[in-house]
């Protein structure tokens, strides 16, 4: 969740929707996301909405303090309880992320999600999933959450180098996310994934393999691969713009993208969207599903985002601001848009393409249409689904993703 917020109107104090966003919302699947902003420490190409102490001491009181963070975080729970209604509506995926969810006490990560089940109900079968720093947990912790009903975990292992960890300012040993999961297995855990990123300044192509070998060896059922991007304003910008560290370029992030692709599916693990591989179509992560289908889901915390029914909005950034807006009974929300049906259609095709069934052709106005003729001649998308009405990216079309969308949406 990038720190920048957009513009857009105001946000009602009691929080309010149009008539319109609730209008068949009972048949629209519901997540949530639970945004914890704390971290031990800043890693330096982190662009998120995250402090450390350091940060917040001075700047928000007791108020942004993270020992009361669960009892506020309910608050804003109880608030979509009363925006969303009193329509049957019961939760099917709940995703906390930060931050390091993990710096809360395991307790405090039940607590939250115990107000989404009393609130709203859980579905039976609910994907409930915890980012999870591998420094910040022990068996006795994850055992606490499996308990309290959390059935996935994701581990932000990055790499299996040290040379690596450490141009990012990641805080963990190699070692340690590939033991976290063996323990979150033991745990009772459903499903597990790890997080990589690759491109970072000075890995190489060994580097990479021995860093996806590793992750596979560790056992999760779900990888996720991420390129690394360089955000201003970052500590690891500061560095590449000083010549400290190398940027890496398009063709090697291509190149390290083409050899995950050539790893993991020769493990087993099929691609499912663009920079995500499940070793099952049960391991794939419901919660980034809402997303991009445009589901509707409510992102509790501060910098969260959330969409219901064709409004998106999104709340004030810094803990403290957003702890006094609900202990003074407002809404948290520091803006919001309602999404035209052109906006809805382009997001669609934004989002749907990256998945590995495509987005319908009957989406694309006339131009895009034409644009899907030549990327088909291109290799960029796949016959078979063409043929079948739909827009689904080869894999040299996800190399070349972003292109793609441009072309079909413009």
């Amino acid at each position: 969740m990038p720190s920048a917020l957009p513009d857009g109107e105001p946000v009602p104090a009691d929080g309010a929707l149009p008539a319109s966003a609730l209008a068949g919302a009972a048949t629209r699947p519901l997540g949530f996301y639970l945004h914890v902003p704390y971290c031990a420490t800043r890693c330096g190409y982190c662009d998120f909405n995250t402090y450390t102490a350091t940060e917040l001491r001075g700047t928000g009181g007791v108020l942004a303090s993270r020992d009361n963070y669960a009892d506020t975080l309910t608050d804003e729970v109880r608030l979509a309880r009363k925006v969303l209604g009193d329509d049957p509506r019961e939760v099917r995926t709940v995703f906390v992320g930060g931050g390091t969810p993990t710096l809360l006490a395991a307790d405090d990560l039940v607590r939250m999600l115990g107000a989404i089940r009393d609130e709203f109900g859980l579905a039976a079968d609910a994907e409930v999933t915890t980012e999870a720093n591998p420094e910040s947990v022990d068996p006795a912790y994850l055992a606490t959450l499996r308990e309290g009903g959390f059935n996935r975990i994701s581990f932000g292992m990055q790499s299996a180098r040290q040379h690596v960890l450490k141009v990012l300012d990641r805080t963990h040993t190699p070692g340690r996310p590939e033991a976290c999961v063996a323990q979150a297995r033991a745990a009772g855990f459903d499903h597990v994934n790890l997080d990589l990123i690759y491109g970072t300044p000075g890995e190489s192509d060994d580097d990479w393999r021995a860093s996806l070998d590793a992750a596979l060896g560790a056992g999760p059922d779900h990888v996720s691969a991420y390129a690394l991007i360089v955000e201003e304003g970052t500590q690891l910008a500061r560095r590449i713009r000083r010549g400290e560290v190398p940027m890496t370029d398009d063709d090697v992030h291509a190149d390290r993208y083409l050899i995950a692709d050539e790893v993991l599916s020769g493990a087993g693990f099929a691609w499912y969207e663009v920079s995500n591989w499940a070793a099952s179509e049960a391991a794939r992560c419901l919660h980034n599903e809402l997303y991009w289908r445009g589901a509707d889901w409510w992102g509790a915390g501060p910098g969260a985002h959330s969409h219901v029914g064709g409004v998106r909005w999104w709340n004030v950034k810094h803990p403290g601001a957003y702890a006094a807006a609900l202990a003074a009974g407002r809404s948290p929300g520091a803006g919001r848009e309602l999404l035209s049906d052109e906006d809805r259609r382009v997001e669609r095709v934004l989002l749907e393409l990256r998945l590995r069934e495509g987005a319908p052709l009957s989406l694309l106005r006339q131009d895009g249409l034409s644009a899907a003729r030549r990327a088909l001649a291109d290799g960029l998308l796949q016959e078979g689904p063409y043929a079948a009405g739909r827009a689904a990216l080869t894999l040299r079309g996800r190399l070349l993703a972003d292109a793609v969308v441009r072309d079909l949406v413009d």
